[in-house]
């Protein structure tokens, strides 16, 4: 769900400070872009080269830098707050949420909550009788009744040496509320109420119990894909051959090993709104499949194949009105005319095409370099596999809201 999200983390002048930085490595890791705003107090405990150089972005701290007045500068609590997807305060300050609570913008961090379009995460954070104290409720209720999201603080040893409840909790569990926002927040995303089936990973024809003929696909594009359209509002059924990827949070995932199986899945799914068929399928499949295995003193010198089912020319034929048909072509020579081949062929919507003579794409690789081909245009998209899979729904599935 935090594939692909853009996320403002903002940093306020707490102890817990430090921890934000481990943080925003949690959200990169789930695969979100994250960029980051501190108070000049939470400059006090962590200094801005840290999550500068963390996130690859310039932290935002004041709203007039020193030696710095540029349009883009004074202005970027505005371009940040319609860039988010979601905005975390964590840790938030009892002074902030004060500030927060009465609309008060005297750092880059509070005009930015201002301008913001996307939901807001509060992880109030300070000593146990502060968290406690008629003002802090208050103030917890007012942002609350904002729309504001809050998580509340942890029981534990608290930098005063006091126990009480004040603590910022773990990353994962700021990670799951975050991906909880974002997934109520995407009911109004360009899929939403939309069924999306995507394929994915290789097929395995069986020659006996424990030889097959495969490919190398490991699966990465296409549990992408299902993430990206997730990430769109879509119900999305994930139909995956044989891989060693954790199935994605929250989607239906269906296992399959043959090609034959997954046809049938196919089948059983073929009237969803929005097929992606990125799946390496195989093309061939032995004629003679044993059930016991073939001792290598008796086994043939050749192995006699036969064509399998071709499930994109198959659903092309019988794509149902609306439809839209995606689907994935990997060459080693003369890319954009075999996929444009194929795209007419299979009488798909889209191509999503790439090449194997590309050190940064093609099977195992976490990174991609595809040419979307559509009879509605073309784009080109590179970099980690989930980033590219979400510029590619990004751009067929445009949000006009």
């Amino acid at each position: 769900m935090l594939s692909g999200k853009r996320i403002i983390l903002g940093v306020t002048g707490g102890i817990a400070a430090y921890k934000a930085a481990f943080l925003l490595r949690a959200y990169q890791k789930a695969g979100a872009e994250v960029r980051v705003t501190m108070t000049p107090a939470a400059t006090k405990f962590v200094g801005t080269d840290t999550f500068s150089s963390l996130s690859k972005h310039p932290v935002a701290v004041d709203v007039f830098p020193k030696n710095n007045t540029t349009v883009d500068t004074w202005t970027k609590h505005i371009s940040w707050g319609e860039w988010a997807d979601l905005f975390v305060i964590a840790p938030c300050t009892a002074n902030t949420l004060g500030k927060i609570a009465y609309g008060l913008s005297d750092n880059m961090l509070t005009a930015t909550v201002l301008a913001a379009r996307c939901p807001l995460l509060l992880c109030p954070t300070m000593d146990g009788e502060m968290y406690e104290s008629p003002a802090v409720y208050k103030n917890l209720q007012t942002v609350q009744n904002f729309g504001y999201h809050i998580l509340e603080p942890e029981e534990g040893y608290l930098a005063s040496g006091l126990e009480g409840k004040g603590r910022l909790p773990e990353a994962e569990t700021i990670l799951e509320k975050s991906a909880e926002i974002i997934r109520k927040h995407q009911k109004n995303g360009p899929l939403a109420g939309k069924k999306v089936v995507v394929t994915a990973g290789p097929t395995r024809e069986h020659i006996d119990p424990v030889r097959f003929i495969s490919n190398p696909s490991s699966g990465k594009m296409g549990f992408a894909m299902a993430e990206a359209a997730q990430n769109l509002g879509a119900d999305v059924t994930l139909i995956h051959g044989p891989v060693s990827l954790d199935k994605p949070a929250d989607i239906k995932a269906i296992e399959i090993e043959s090609t034959a199986d997954l046809f049938e899945q196919v089948k059983n799914h073929a009237n969803a709104d929005v097929v992606i068929m990125a799946a390496a399928v195989s093309d061939f499949t032995p004629k003679n499949k044993y059930s016991n295995k073939v001792k290598k003193d008796k086994a043939e010198s050749s192995i006699e194949l036969e064509q399998t089912t071709d499930i994109l020319s198959w659903l092309g034929d019988h794509k149902k009105d609306g439809q839209v048909l995606i689907g994935f072509a990997m060459e080693t020579e003369n890319l954009i005319e075999n996929a444009t081949t194929k795209l007419n062929k299979k009488k798909a919507d889209w191509i999503v095409a790439n090449t194997l003579t590309d050190e940064e794409a093609g099977f195992q690789s976490d990174k991609n370099k595809v040419h979307l081909l559509g009879r509605n245009g073309s784009a080109k998209f590179e970099g980690l596999k989930r980033e590219v899979a979400q510029k590619i729904l990004n751009y067929i599935f445009p949000d006009n809201t």
